[in-house]
């Protein structure tokens, strides 16, 4: 009989799911015959709570980026049954995901794997009611676990790095039942061609630094600032911008009319991602866990800006420390900085052999493989 899993997110920021449909392809290839389900759980709960628990976090990232970083840290604390916020958390996410519930308890799968703490957290109140009994596996996607991630019982955490790790041990969780794995990528990440093929395919010339420019996948932030900063380099580039699924933005940049010194690529969301990585000699991005990875994998020299205060900003720490990456505090420095590093193709090189060490592009396959090695209950 074939192995039943279902794969469960929840759709706050675009990183989440990404993981989830790395971990769906990596135990398709890895078992065709496995029945694998991959849900978001906001789908199952109503139009408020949805609005609320995703619409309102993309809301804090454009407007009040600080005061979402000080709830992140504030609620990095020993977990409690008895602090009266986490009781009411709990209760209100349980009240409104009633739906998401009754369908756990309906269905039948061997094992469940998390990429987000929401799903975690509903089910590990079901198992301590012994209202479900399937085992659980959950995996974090930032460089850092937060102790949100911590939802008991569950049999197993997957971790990006080992500070992840130290993280959970401070939080009660047993050695044994954690792993060092990278953050699950997209299988495509594995398989990587030629810096000049796929510049061929994508219509870049090369005949000087190619910036890639991404926006996230919904296109949030000072995206086109940060735009019209790169544009103030001096010297010429070849700048690709990735606006994701905000098609605002796009048709925005696509009207401004860049520099003739310059040439410019504007494109939408895109599941080549792993090509653009690997045609650019630098990624500027925002410090999320995925795409941070997915840069790691391509052995992309990076550029963080404007880290959400919280996990990105301890995302970039993470980059930092293993020289993988300069970051840029605010705009007005971006052109500066960039011209810098520009100017240091040495630097430029050692960022690139320094991301590669990092790059764990084979955790959706690791994860994949204990979630069909799992023992049924």
């Amino acid at each position: 009989m074939s192995r039943r899993i279902l794969v469960l997110s929840a759709s706050v920021g675009a990183g989440h799911l990404r993981a989830a449909q790395a971990v769906e392809l990596a135990i398709k290839e890895l078992a065709p015959d496995a029945s694998v389900q991959n849900l978001d759980v906001l789908e199952l709960t109503n139009a408020m709570f949805r609005r609320l628990y995703a619409k309102s976090y993309l809301d804090l990232v454009n407007l009040a980026p600080h005061a979402l970083g000080y709830f992140y840290d504030l609620m990095d604390r020993e977990p409690s049954p008895q602090r009266k916020s986490d009781r009411l958390r709990s209760l209100v996410e349980r009240l409104n995901l009633r739906k998401f519930l009754r369908f756990l308890q309906q269905g039948s799968w061997d094992v469940i794997v998390n990429t987000h703490f929401l799903p975690a957290e509903m089910i590990a109140v079901l198992r301590s009611k012994a209202e479900l009994s399937t085992p659980q596996l959950t995996v974090t996607t930032d460089f850092e676990t937060h102790r949100l991630w911590v939802n008991q019982p569950c049999e197993h955490y997957f971790t990006a790095t080992e500070e992840g790790a130290v993280n959970l041990a401070h939080f009660g969780i047993p050695a044994r039942d954690i792993t060092v794995t990278g953050i699950p990528i997209h299988p495509a990440f594995m398989k990587l061609g030629a810096q000049n093929e796929y510049r061929v395919k994508h219509g870049l010339i090369g005949d000087r630094p190619v910036i890639l420019q991404l926006a996230g996948g919904f296109g949030v932030g000072p995206v086109e600032k940060l735009f019209d900063a790169v544009l103030a380099v001096e010297s010429p580039l070849e700048l690709v911008v990735v606006a994701g699924r905000n098609a605002v933005l796009q048709e925005r940049l696509k009207e401004r009319t860049p520099p003739s010194r310059h040439r410019v690529h504007v494109l939408g969301f895109t599941n080549e991602m792993h090509e653009l990585m690997t045609a650019a000699d630098l990624v500027m991005t925002k410090p999320g866990g995925l795409t941070t990875s997915e840069a790691m994998a391509c052995g992309a020299a990076m550029v963080v800006v404007n880290p959400i205060p919280g996990q990105e900003s301890r995302n970039s720490d993470f980059l930092l420390e293993n020289a993988a990456a300069i970051k840029v505090n605010n705009v007005a420095t971006l052109s500066f900085k960039l011209t810098q590093l520009l100017q240091s193709p040495e630097r430029i090189v050692q960022l690139r052999q320094n991301a590669r060490k990092l790059s764990r592009a084979d955790a959706a396959f690791r994860i994949g493989r204990a979630a069909l090695e799992w023992p049924v209950v």
